[in-house]
């Protein structure tokens, strides 16, 4: 996903699909390890991925913040 398409996404909705995007991460693990990978650049893409919506997570809890003490 582009980080566009993930900042669209509400909060509940970035945790959701962080939950999907990290089992699948584990069931990619399993299957390098018994070496059943067949694609090992998704790995890559997935922690990628992950690493784009905690980073939109935290500017949507950092823009609440700021916010709440301009009010």
């Amino acid at each position: 996903m582009k980080i566009e398409e993930i900042r669209g996404l509400k909060e509940a909705d970035l945790g959701r699909k962080a939950e999907e995007l990290r089992r699948e991460r584990f069931q990619l693990r399993v299957q390098q390890q018994t070496g059943q990978l067949e694609k090992p650049n998704r790995l890559r893409e997935i922690r990628r991925t992950l690493a784009r919506m905690e980073t939109a997570k935290t500017e949507i809890r950092h823009a609440a913040a700021a916010k709440g003490k301009k009010s």
